[in-house]
């Protein structure tokens, strides 16, 4: 967003719009396939706008007459972000460019890493298959030292970045281990995180847990059923507790997994079309499924548990969900800041928009915690879990 001394303030803008447009449209979306290919205005339509014009002569007033220096690039921030203010809508929202980072890492499903989690500077938790298991870290190391870095209670959160900006891919870890001081040299690679947890039951009874619909979680989904499979899994429990959703395309191709080619998935409308999306794939399943939702299930979680409650004949239990039923496009501008907005809204196969409203649970069941008189948790049992079990053993 600087001015070019090669154009006039006019040309500048507008090509600073088309630019955002275009890194839109190559950025893709994040819980939407963008099935409307006409996208962003042409240079002679914006060239016309008197709005724009209008807008831009007040740009140019303020910049060559406002009495004390204009950070022009955060003032244009801030009338995008009066712009999607502007229409009242929840889901549509401005991301300067840290927060649109942290967005795009938490979805992206891989980082570059070593393995490792930690609380503060202490490793809590060591991934099997990692360069740290290699190296010989260990769960309780307290981390001292990150190359040249020493590590205190004022940068323990820069711990990652240390870490991912090590040079030649190699990261010299010095930790903490009954009292003596322990290094290590540790290679960083991609590190997939874990966003599909799995278990098996009595009477073959399968769980998974997910997480976040993750670039990934696909992959790891259908590794997760492979297993159980593997152990002579029949029936499946799918929870979507507490995840509030992720990518649109994520959420389909688990539901692909499971439904039979032809069967419909979702369908999107905007203001100007509407879109059915169908199960394309040659790949399905026949065991039942029980899926536990919450208040916090939504968005992708939704468009799955409806997909395959009315496609596949899938059971709820717990509580209603979320009720979120529009879906987002985004664009990213130049200085790395996103621009969100609600495009379209999603309705489950049976025809149902359910923003607002949610998916209610064939069987309600609501986590119950038994507390002392002095409000300490003496009791957590997982009520959802144990009445799913109870569910699907019945099917």
């Amino acid at each position: 967003m600087k001015n070019n001394k090669g154009f006039n303030l006019i040309n500048v803008i507008i090509i600073m719009c088309i630019t955002s447009i275009i890194s839109g449209i190559t950025a893709g979306v994040i819980v939407t396939n963008g099935y409307n290919k006409k996208t962003g205005l042409s240079y002679n339509e914006l060239a016309s706008d008197n709005n724009l014009k209008e807008f831009l002569e007040v740009y140019s007033s303020i910049t060559n007459n406002y009495y004390e220096d204009v950070d022009k690039e955060e003032m244009l921030d801030n009338a995008i972000d009066a712009m999607l203010n502007y229409l009242g809508d929840a889901y549509t929202t401005y991301l300067n460019d840290e927060e649109t980072a942290n967005l795009e890492k938490k979805l992206a499903g891989k980082y570059k890493g070593i393995g490792i989690q930690a609380l503060g500077n202490e490793i809590i938790e060591v991934m099997a298959n990692t360069p740290a298991e290699d190296a010989g870290l260990m769960v309780g190391d307290i981390i001292t030292k990150i190359n040249e870095n020493t590590i205190n209670e004022n940068n323990v959160a820069e711990i990652p970045n240390y870490i991912s900006n090590s040079e030649n891919e190699v990261a010299k870890i010095t930790v903490l281990r009954n009292d003596k001081n322990l290094d290590f040299t540790v290679k960083i690679t991609e590190i997939y995180t874990i966003d599909v947890h799995y278990n098996m039951y009595e009477n073959n009874i399968g769980y998974i847990d997910i997480d976040i619909f993750s670039k990934t979680v696909g992959d790891q989904t259908k590794e997760a059923l492979a297993n159980l499979e593997s152990v002579g899994m029949q029936k499946l429990i799918i929870d979507l507790r507490d995840n509030t959703g992720g990518y649109l395309e994520s959420a389909e191709e688990i539901a692909n997994i499971f439904l039979k080619k032809g069967e419909l998935i979702y369908s999107l409308e905007n203001k100007n079309a509407s879109a059915d999306y169908y199960d394309k794939t040659d790949e399905y399943k026949e065991y039942p499924i029980v899926i536990i939702l919450n208040e916090k299930s939504a968005s992708a979680s939704e468009i799955l548990a409806a997909s395959l409650k009315d496609s596949y004949g899938a059971t709820f239990v717990g509580t209603k969900s979320y009720g979120k039923g529009k879906v987002q496009q985004t664009y990213t501008l130049n200085d790395g800041s996103m621009a969100k907005y609600t495009s379209a809204k999603w309705l489950r196969p049976n025809g149902e928009c359910i923003d607002g409203i949610g998916l209610k649970p064939d069987y309600e069941v609501v986590q119950t915690v038994t507390q002392d008189e002095n409000g300490n948790i003496i009791q957590n049992e997982d009520t959802q879990l144990l009445k799913a079990i109870e569910v699907i053993n019945a099917l």
